[in-house]
This record gives C-alpha cells, sequence and structure tokens, in this order.
C-alpha cells in the first residue's frame, strides 16, 4: 500500500506543478522516477517517452500508467495515472465554475502569458535531453535532420499536412530502419 500511495502523490505532484501538457512534463517526470526514486531507468524513460508519443492519449498519462504498471502491476497503473490526472481534473472543475470572470483577471491573463514562455522552454528542455541520450549514430543523426528539414518547410511554406500523413511517414521510416538493419544483422551472421 506504501508504493501505491507513493505513485499516486509523487504524480500529483508532477500534474499539480507542471503547466503545459506532456512535453513540458517529461523533465519532472525524469527527474522524480529515475533520479529520485529510481523507479525505471534512463534508457528506460527514453523508449516510454517515445512509447507514449505514439500511442492514443496523453504523454504524461502514458508515462505515468507505464511506471505505474512497471513498479505495482495493474493497481499501481491505477495509482500513478489517477495521481497525475488529479490536479488538472480539479484545476479545470474550479475554473469551469468562474470562467468567464477568470480571465478578465489582470494576473490571471499576464500569469498565463508567463506560463506559455515557460511551457515552451520546458519543452525546448525536454527536447534537448532526449537529444543528448540519444545514440549518436550517422542513421539518427541523418532522420533527426531530415525530420527537422521537413517541419521547418511545412511550417515556411504554411503546408497543411495532416497529423496522420506524418505518422505514418515516420512509421515508414521506421520500418525501413529497423529492415535495414535486420538485413545488415543476418547478413554479418552468414
Amino acid at each position: 500500500m506504501g508504493l501505491l500511495l507513493d505513485l499516486f502523490w509523487s504524480f500529483v505532484k508532477i500534474g499539480l506543478f507542471t503547466f503545459g501538457g506532456g512535453y513540458a512534463m517529461i523533465p519532472l517526470i525524469e527527474r522524480i522516477c529515475v533520479d529520485r526514486k529510481e523507479w525505471i531507468s534512463h534508457d528506460e524513460m527514453t523508449d516510454v517517452t517515445v512509447i507514449a508519443e505514439s500511442t492514443p492519449g496523453p504523454i504524461a498519462v502514458n508515462c505515468a500508467t507505464y511506471v505505474g504498471l512497471k513498479k505495482k502491476g495493474l493497481p499501481g497503473a491505477a495509482a500513478a495515472t489517477l495521481g497525475v490526472i488529479f490536479p488538472s481534473f480539479c484545476i479545470l472543475l474550479l475554473i469551469s465554475f468562474f470562467f468567464d470572470r477568470f480571465l478578465e483577471i489582470t494576473w490571471v491573463a499576464s500569469a498565463f502569458r508567463g506560463i506559455r514562455i515557460a511551457v515552451g522552454i520546458l519543452i525546448v528542455d525536454a527536447a534537448f535531453r532526449m537529444l543528448k541520450k540519444t545514440p549518436k549514430k550517422p542513421a539518427s543523426i541523418g532522420i533527426l535532420l531530415c525530420a527537422f528539414a521537413a517541419m521547418l518547410l511545412i511550417d515556411l511554406f504554411s503546408l497543411h499536412i495532416s497529423t496522420i500523413v506524418l505518422m505514418l511517414m515516420a512509421a515508414a521510416v521506421g520500418l525501413i530502419v529497423c529492415l535495414v538493419k535486420w538485413q545488415t544483422e543476418k547478413g554479418a551472421e552468414k
């Protein structure tokens, strides 16, 4: 029961003190789950982040569910998931009662502008942390540069490409890389 409460309260703190969604929560999840509690390793955190991005649902919820499942099975997954969504649920419920008047308060509007900047910084921080831990192989660097160039061109030319199409293209690239790697390893064994 102690570990379930620890999972719940750890993820309540993550959910309560992180604004901006899943990408902004990744550094805090890593700090608590990897560095402090040692529930998962750095490599597992990288894998969890990648898997959480490609599965339906918010990244933070998917990460919490994985960590909870790994540490305490289904009850752990439920405790961690409830913990990470509980603060947002309570805050949104409270805001919904006063929404019209809430945004008219000057300091609240200013706080939201400041939070937007902080969220951007947290997302960039998460990207750099993941980049540092990514193996520096030519294929990885090539894929990174191609993805960056594609994002830049899409943004510069205001192209409207479906997210589903982009995900399918990324999946195809991933499959091709895996097949080439598999063929190379198979050829090396002979």
